[in-house]
């Protein structure tokens, strides 16, 4: 602070009598002082050559791994490739460079109950074993984080086939993207010739678009009997037509195949 005062005097005042000046109200500096600071700042101390090439190393690392990598990930490259950094030179640096990895996306929640909301009656009854196809559908959507950003997708499975008969992906999350599963389910079971579905009940929750009151209403014509389910207890499937049971106990790590770190525990049928 003292030595930017002086260079902004020093042209009016000189430098001596500024340095007089300052030691004579307390502020003492000799214009050596002075002299010998503005020397080291011309020339860079060793510490600062070593970063700027660091920086450079950095960068290019950073660049080659498609901007993703962490200090952690980027110190250990360097260290495969020969270059001797300490990790909390390579956090001060990237820092500096406003380098970082990529960061975990926020948590999205997709079933919001509306109490408001008219609900039918749960015919299920957690019996998720028909005795034939076409008689009960289980209904869910989950989300996937994409590069472009998130998924959506909606899928229908038949509890005793436990095959996916339907589903959709969309970007937004809206009831359209069920319903669109939905028919695409029914358009399923009608290629293979299956044009009754009388009896048939959809099973669902009770999420944003679990209440389902338009298309329920669009598809009770077709036969279609529509329960519903208290919020995040329902039979799900992992995506390999296995269908599960989610339970309410946070009992599984976070980096498990399922999602938000819960159980699933298989569920015959």
């Amino acid at each position: 602070m003292i030595l930017d005062y002086i260079d902004t005097h020093k042209q009016e005042y000189g430098v001596e009598p500024i340095c007089r000046v300052l030691s004579a109200h307390g502020c003492k500096i000799a214009p050596s002082t002075y002299y010998d600071a503005c020397a080291r700042r011309s020339q860079p101390s060793k510490r600062q050559v070593r970063d700027e090439e660091l920086k450079v190393e950095i960068g290019r690392v950073h660049r080659q791994n498609y901007a993703v990598y962490g200090a952690r990930k980027v110190w250990l490259q360097c260290r495969r490739e020969g270059i001797e950094v300490a990790r909390c030179t390579v956090e001060r640096l990237m820092g500096e460079l406003g380098l970082h990895g990529a960061r975990r996306g926020k948590v999205k929640r997709t079933t919001i109950a509306d109490p408001q909301a008219d609900r039918p009656d749960d015919l299920v009854g957690r019996h998720f074993c028909p005795n034939a196809p076409n008689m009960l559908w289980v209904a869910d959507f989950t989300y996937v984080s994409t590069w472009s950003g998130w998924v959506y997708v909606a899928f229908v499975i038949d509890a005793y086939a436990r095959r996916i008969v339907g589903w959709r992906t969309a970007t937004t999350m809206t009831t359209q993207l069920v319903l669109d599963a939905i028919e695409h389910a029914i358009w399923t079971r009608q290629r293979e010739g299956v044009e009754d579905l009388s009896g048939l009940i959809h099973h669902n929750d009770r999420g944003s678009q679990g209440g389902f009151n338009w298309s329920s209403q669009h598809l009770d014509h077709g036969g279609v009997v529509w329960p519903s389910v208290r919020t995040r207890n329902r039979l799900v499937g992992d995506g390999s037509g296995r269908l599960t049971v989610r339970c309410g106990l946070r009992c599984a790590h976070q980096g498990a195949r399922t999602r938000r770190g819960r159980c699933s525990v298989s569920f015959g049928g």
